[in-house]
């Protein structure tokens, strides 16, 4: 890593700015080694299995803590000049980022692994040319259900929101402990997947000018239906992986969960017993509507404006998104890769231990990622985002009033915050 050399930002997607390239530098005939910052005990075999195949690159990991802790300390460390100089970053983080010179414009670097990835995954890290990633693990959004409560009970596996309604409702008449889902306060992300399937676009920009979404016609029916199966009592409205929730989980009381392809893991992390009862299939959708799904969850790795050494840095990142050897520690550690290799390799595993039996498993999953909502980009201020909305849901369930208000509310506190920092919203 180096000091920072100060530059002016040009514009990702209309408004952040093309930063000029890092400097390659120079390892000589010497070892290069680079730091990389990245959550979670996948990450760590991988790395040993990049060492172990370059000598002349040595990769020292630091678990920065997830999601927006990571990026909360990346951006101080950058800042102070001391990034890492390879980092895991969630998607929606990435515009944050970017606006804040955090992350190197690697578009030089990568034309050779482009084709390892569908369009709607690199999108998820380019911008208008700009590259500020390499995807690394897609969540694509499934519905995750407990197979053996389903046939116990009689359902039927909803293929649209309109019949997911009606099980729901059925369900609640064959055994009234139990739900169909459940709906929280909290699940940011989930939400904003279910919205994006649904046509919403929460943030857009062009011209320097943004338009922010987040309360839009997708969006506003979104909640208008969750708002009614809550009203009728047809889902619970509490968060998730709570005690009491995963006791109701454990009792077979909570039959499906709408989620990100990494679902079976986090269920089979506090219902080990239920191995072999679940399944997945494709996420309902409106009737007569697209049955694209958005992806909920997943990272990418991404090279910092600190890395002396971006062709190094490079090197590895790619490494680890295309090389088998990493894509099979991905996949034995319970993740999704993003690559298209990957996901060829993963079909011919075993499916997770809460699916197993399910022989169709690959197939789904390989589906759902293979149809995937086109463009769909965060905004600069997702955490402000995801902290408003949960204030705003968890507020709306606690005193009764409506869904629909509570996404409003999240959309003016959002608007509110960008343009407190000088972007210019539109709508």
């Amino acid at each position: 890593m180096r000091g920072r050399v100060p530059r002016r930002l040009a514009a990702l997607a209309g408004v952040t700015a093309l930063l000029s390239s890092c400097g390659i530098g120079g390892g000589g005939d010497g070892v290069v080694t680079l730091d990389f910052w990245c959550w979670g005990d996948v990450p760590s075999a991988r790395v040993e299995a990049f060492n172990a195949a370059h000598p002349d690159i040595q990769v020292r990991r630091t678990d920065a803590g997830g999601g927006n802790d990571s990026a909360t300390k990346l951006l101080t460390a950058s800042r102070a000049g001391n990034a890492p100089d390879v980092t895991c970053v969630e998607y929606q983080t990435i515009p944050a980022l970017v606006v804040s010179d955090v992350l190197a414009d690697i578009a030089d670097h990568v034309d050779g692994i482009i084709d390892e990835f569908t369009e709607e995954t690199w999108q998820l890290t380019s911008f208008e040319g700009h590259v500020y990633g390499v995807p690394d693990d897609v969540g694509p959004m499934v519905l995750l259900y407990n197979r053996a409560r389903f046939e116990e009970l009689g359902l039927a596996v909803p293929t649209t929101w309109e019949e997911f309604a009606e099980v729901a409702a059925e369900a609640r008449e064959r055994d009234p402990d139990t739900y169909v889902a459940t709906f929280s306060p909290t699940e940011f992300g989930n939400f904003a997947g279910l919205a994006q399937q649904g046509g919403a676009t929460w943030w857009e920009v062009e011209n320097r000018d943004w338009t922010v979404g987040i309360d839009d016609a997708a969006s506003l029916r979104v909640a208008e239906y969750w708002q009614d199966l809550i009203d009728r009592d047809l889902v619970s409205a509490e968060p998730l992986l709570t005690p009491e929730w995963n006791n109701r989980v454990n009792r077979g009381e909570v039959l499906t969960w709408p989620a990100g392809l990494w679902s079976p893991s986090v269920i089979y992390g506090i219902a080990e017993a239920q191995a072999g009862d679940w399944a997945i299939a494709p996420l309902p959708h409106w009737a007569g509507e697209s049955d694209a799904v958005a992806f909920q969850g997943g990272s990418a790795l991404a090279v910092t404006n600190d890395a002396e050494d971006v062709a190094a840095a490079v090197e590895f990142v790619s490494w680890m998104e295309t090389a088998p050897e990493s894509t099979d520690l991905q996949i034995a550690g319970g993740q999704y890769p993003a690559s298209l290799s990957g996901q060829a390799a993963a079909e011919l595993s075993q499916p997770p231990a809460l699916t197993a039996g399910q022989e169709d498993y690959w197939d789904v999953a390989t589906a759902a990622a293979r149809n995937t909502v086109p463009h769909i980009q965060w905004g600069p201020n997702v955490t402000t985002a995801s902290d408003a909305y949960g204030d705003a849901f968890s507020a709306a369930l606690r005193d009764g009033t409506s869904l629909t208000d509570a996404l409003r509310r999240t959309q003016r506190e959002v608007v509110a915050e960008m343009e407190r920092v000088g972007f210019h919203v539109t709508g």
